[in-house]
């Protein structure tokens, strides 16, 4: 395993490299930036904004792309390379700049540039801008993890999940971009390429998806771009750095690994999730190291936070699984599972084999106060109880149970302390128990979970929550009915957890508030009411 891991290591790299030195290339053959009658001068250029991500001790990546037409499939750009300056200062005003450099916008990356900027100060906030065509970009601020053998005393993280553009506005990033927090973990469902029910829109998306057999990179890039025009939510990448992983709705609904219930042809599906991949890639703070290749993108990845706090992102999509029964077995347009005896099959897996065992190593070998596992979905049961048997979510966690079963014991075997699993995907804020057996109460309780509602995507009523809730006695907050986010203060004792949230829909003026509070203690797994 080690040597095929090293292997796969060095194949990602030489395609790195490969990437750059095609960037460089073009650079070199296609000359100097074009005359501004070429790429519209007149035009703001860094239309999208700016981002960072992937905080490191010493380095943090910075990213932007520039889009004088952002709607338009190429954003208005021509088609050759464009040298893009950056600088990374101490303060706002750039006084004293702590890195400087350049970097290429290339056309076949969608004129986006990702640099992995290292050198810089442990734990320190920073500063950043680009500049491209005699024009500068907002500054963005970003800061550096602390370095790893510091006793930080604390951590401020906003956790946050599905944004539906249609069903609401970004009420949630306005308050995350306003507010003191080091990070923000953001769980999947970046983008929706299905249009809302015309009596749950709010507002209507400037880029309509064609149906999934026929979507194009072109479409995914628009798509992304109108999302990202989004004021709120440009304010929020600006603000902090952000650590990300994928769920559904960045390839397609309800896809797992190279399969999707929309478009049966496995080839046909493939090359829209290369798209889907590339787009995403394109369009966030993602070191160059996880460019797609072939279809695929190394995602998963971890993040110590000093001794505080070791954050392990991981990626429930890619290596997933296809889905299991159909027709009266999976009732709701597939959406449950009833009487489906095939969700048992022992070999079933959420992570794929070499992702299992890199999560199981770094929780047995951490050091850090607090072990955060930061997926896209709710790890505990969230069984529907019915007089015809139990309901089960075709999509989540509870379709899974060997994997599940595999994860917990990572954690129980060696005990592995203070792990707190965060989620998102269910539209609903969830404080619960996580136990090494979850469908037996009487099994140990090894670990926290956490989960956000979505920003602005439909969630369960009230009545739905609460029979989620009278069949699951290890949920002990369930909320389905209001949209928000989840503000996470740590210490080296506890995690306090605020539950934020709004009634849907989210309209402009929408204010948040604290719908329920919760407390991790050190040394005693499971949330209790602060």
């Amino acid at each position: 395993m080690q040597r095929r891991a090293l292997f796969s290591h060095l194949s990602r790299l030489a395609a790195v490299l490969a990437w750059q030195q095609v960037c460089a290339h073009r650079a070199q053959a296609r000359g100097q930036v074009p005359p501004p009658a070429a790429w519209h001068a007149a035009d703001e250029v860094f239309t999208l904004g700016v981002a960072s991500g992937e905080p490191r001790p010493d380095s943090v990546v910075i990213w932007t792309r520039l889009a004088p037409q952002p709607l338009q499939a190429d954003g208005g750009m021509p088609a050759q390379a464009v040298p893009v300056r950056w600088e990374v200062a101490a303060d706002a005003r750039f006084a004293r700049v702590l890195q400087s450099g350049s970097a290429v916008a290339d056309p076949a990356a969608a004129h986006s540039v990702h640099v992995e900027v290292k050198g810089l100060p442990a734990g320190r906030p920073c500063f950043y801008r680009f500049e491209a065509g005699g024009q500068r970009s907002p500054v963005g601020r970003t800061r550096t993890a602390p370095d790893p053998g510091e006793r930080n005393t604390r951590m401020r993280v906003a956790l946050a999940s599905c944004q539906h553009y249609e069903t609401g506005y970004y009420t949630v990033h306005r308050e995350i971009a306003a507010s003191d927090v080091d990070l923000v973990l953001f769980v999947g469902d970046y983008i929706y390429g299905t249009q809302a029910k015309p009596y749950l829109r709010v507002r209507r998306h400037p880029h309509v998806m064609p149906d999934l057999h026929r979507r194009t990179l072109a479409d995914y890039r628009q798509h992304y771009a109108a999302y990202k025009l989004d004021p709120d939510l440009r304010a929020c990448h600006a603000a902090h750095p952000w650590l990300m992983v994928w769920d559904d709705h960045e390839v397609a609904a309800d896809y797992t690994g190279r399969h999707s219930p929309d478009l049966p042809d496995p080839q046909a599906f493939l090359a829209v999730r290369t798209a889907a991949y590339q787009a995403y890639f394109e369009h966030l703070p993602f070191s160059p190291h996880r460019a797609p290749v072939g279809g695929s993108m190394p995602l998963y990845g971890r993040y110590p936070w000093g001794r505080l706090v070791d954050l392990m992102t991981v990626d429930t999509r890619q290596f997933r699984d296809p889905a299991v029964c159909e027709g009266r077995h999976a009732p709701m347009n597939g959406k449950l599972l009833w009487q489906c005896d095939a969700v048992q099959g022992p070999e079933r897996t959420m992570l794929g084999q070499s992702q299992g065992y890199d999560l199981a190593a770094q929780l047995a070998s951490s050091a850090c106060d607090w072990k955060f596992i930061v997926q896209s979905s709710q790890m505990s049961p969230g069984v529907l109880r019915s007089p015809l048997g139990p309901l089960l979510y075709a999509d989540g966690w509870d379709a899974y149970p060997a994997a599940r079963r595999r994860f917990t014991e990572a954690i129980a075997q060696p005990r592995v302390p203070d792990v707190v699993c965060l989620g998102g995907d269910v539209h609903r804020h969830v404080a619960a128990n996580l136990r090494l057996d979850p469908a037996d109460p009487a099994s140990p309780i090894i670990a926290s979970e956490i989960v956000t509602t979505s920003v602005s995507s439909r969630g369960l009523s009230e009545l739905l929550s609460s029979w989620v809730k009278r069949g699951n006695p290890d949920l002990l907050h369930v909320r389905g009915d209001e949209r928000g986010y989840v503000l996470l203060d740590i210490t080296p004792r506890q995690v306090l957890i605020d539950f934020r949230s709004t009634p849907h829909p989210v309209r402009a003026d929408s204010r948040l508030r604290t719908q329920a509070r919760y407390v991790i203690e050190r040394g005693q797994p499971g949330p209790r009411k602060a």
